[in-house]
């Protein structure tokens, strides 16, 4: 019989599935206590599965403490709360649930643009306070604007279909989409620069990652159109909140749209939370009843294919391999991730790596070994390439 932990307020569908095997015992753990992540380490022990949404931080030091965790099932696609490095150096796989809440995100991007554009909550607050504001909350059409997105995954593309279907001009900058992939959905792919200069409204769906990390600032800011409107549905992160109430209050930006912050909840002091042309909401882009059951249907069910019969589904760190197979590659997941470190401590611009196998680990699955060893290479030459740059400052 597995053990396995539900947390964050999942849906009920999650303990349905999971005990419906007959193999799974279930234990819902609502309490924020247990966020911490002291706290968690204390009882993770106990399971051989761990369900979360965004609430609980899986850090290395819960996974420090999981003797028996062989996978953790993310009921969403973020999985930034997760430390995915000390998971796959302790065997343990990270699933999560692409495609679940997407519709429900989008949709509230669209929505935050549309309450943006047309002052609808302004204009709420205003009349439940007794007063007739009409010539001061003037909007603007959406029809004809040119929409910028950036981020073309499954959720910014969702928005460009919505966008177009309102008459929109779509486009978007990803480095990771090709020019012939945006073309199928009729999405113009520009460079990021161009997309700051040409787009009426400009809405971020991209993960947190340093590279993503305050890419809305001064500097970027500074780029825009002069009436330019921001939403955030993504990360907090991604926005810089003093650069952009600056920008608010000079009039460089015409106004916003955040339904993310750096923190969670935010400081209520906070100068932006305060500014009349800024719309918010409380991280509600995944919140319906419907994307709740889809992602906990999804990630119940993978965990359960993966628990009972060894079967991979959506890993974000490991390939599909069978879970007898991943215990026979745990002791060669670290030793090759330290290999591949030392290769870069002894040459800072290697031209080429060979990796060879031989004896048992020959035949095992040799991608998860060769991936973690890249994984160990790149990492060190990361930090040298960083060092140098300071250097050079």
């Amino acid at each position: 019989m597995f053990r396995v932990m539900v947390r964050d307020s999942m849906s009920p569908v999650a303990k349905e599935i999971l005990e419906a095997s007959g193999k799974v015992e279930v234990v819902i753990d609502n309490d924020k206590a247990t966020n911490d992540p002291d706290r968690l380490s204390e009882i993770i022990r106990e399971y051989d599965g761990l369900a979360v949404r965004s609430g609980t931080r899986v850090t290395n030091e819960v996974l420090q403490h999981a003797d028996r965790l062989k996978v953790i099932g993310r009921a969403g696609v973020g999985v930034d709360n997760i430390d995915l490095q000390a998971a796959t150096q302790n065997g343990i796989v990270v699933m999560n649930a692409p495609g679940g809440n997407s519709v429900t995100t989008a949709e509230h991007a669209i929505s935050m643009m549309m309450s943006l554009a047309r002052n609808i909550p302004q204009a709420t607050a205003s009349l439940k306070d007794g007063k007739w504001e009409k010539k001061n909350l003037i909007g603007i059409e959406i029809s004809g604007k040119t929409l910028g997105i950036v981020g073309l995954g499954q959720i910014g593309r969702i928005v460009a279909d919505r966008a177009l279907g309102l008459k929109m001009k779509v486009i978007a900058s990803d480095p990771f989409i090709t020019h012939e992939a945006s073309k199928k959905i009729d999405v113009k792919l520009v460079p990021f620069e161009e997309l700051l200069l040409r787009s009426d409204i400009i809405t971020l769906h991209v993960p947190r990652l340093e590279e993503t990390r305050n890419m809305i600032n001064s500097d970027t800011i500074s780029k825009m159109k002069p009436d330019v409107r921001i939403i955030n549905c993504s990360r907090g992160e991604v926005v810089n909140l003093d650069d952009l109430f600056d920008a608010l209050k000079n009039g460089n930006v015409a106004g916003a749209a955040l339904d993310v912050f750096p923190e969670e909840p935010p400081d209520p002091s906070l100068r932006i939370l305060k500014h009349p042309n800024v719309v918010l909401s409380p991280h509600l882009g995944a919140s319906t009843g419907e994307a709740q059951v889809n992602v906990a249907q999804m990630i119940a069910e993978q965990m359960i294919s993966y628990l009972l019969d060894g079967v991979i589904t959506n890993a974000v760190n490991f390939p599909s391999v069978s879970m007898e197979e991943m215990e026979r590659l745990r002791p060669y997941l670290n030793l090759a991730e330290k290999m591949g470190s030392l290769i870069g401590q002894l040459s800072n611009a290697p031209q080429g790596v060979a990796v060879g196998y031989s004896g048992e680990v020959s035949g095992l699955s040799i991608k998860p070994i060769t991936n973690a060893l890249l994984k160990g290479l790149l990492g060190v030459l990361q930090i040298s390439r960083s060092i140098m740059s300071m250097q050079a400052l």
